[in-house]
């Protein structure tokens, strides 16, 4: 699959009026598929107290469902508002180990201008798996997911 396929495919998921939740499924089984490399492929959304809830994911169970905002990779996105690409998660210090098999690991913000929503996690059992295209597409469905979510939050149905 491509990110234009995918692409396509979420956008006539939205046409037929298909569930919120259902939404982020599809976009997390379609990016799970954009690579091999993508080990591990999940959403976690940021919710008022400042704590990361995991959602819809592909891969192995993980013992981190709920991320603080500054803790592991995932919460250092948030709390420096960026995009992460660790090519070698050892060499992190606070790095939240959810396999010990994982190697490198991206974190593409979900976010509207500087409300940040949520964000796509993939860890990869490879070191520096991400490479510029395919930190480019899942760039490009975390931008069509902030989109879903900015109108869910002015209809008054988000969380």
């Amino acid at each position: 699959m491509t990110a234009d396929e995918l692409l396509a495919g979420l956008d006539a998921h939205a046409a037929r009026g298909t569930e919120f939740e259902a939404l982020l499924e599809a976009a997390v089984e379609g990016v799970h598929a954009l690579n091999p490399r993508f080990h591990w492929t999940g959403i976690y959304e940021l919710f008022a107290d400042n704590v990361l809830r995991l959602g819809p994911f592909l891969g192995a169970p993980t013992d981190h469902c709920f991320i603080g905002v500054g803790s592991g990779v995932c919460g250092t996105a948030v709390a420096e508002r960026r995009d992460l690409n660790i090519p070698d998660v050892r060499q992190i210090t606070n790095y939240l180990a959810c396999s010990s098999e994982t190697r490198s690991e991206l974190v593409i913000l979900i976010r509207d201008g500087e409300t940040i929503y949520a964000q796509i996690d993939i860890d990869s059992h490879e070191v520096a798996a991400f490479d510029d295209a395919s930190v480019a597409d899942v760039q490009r469905i975390a931008h069509w997911l902030a989109r879903q979510y900015a109108a869910r939050a002015a209809s008054g149905r988000a969380a």
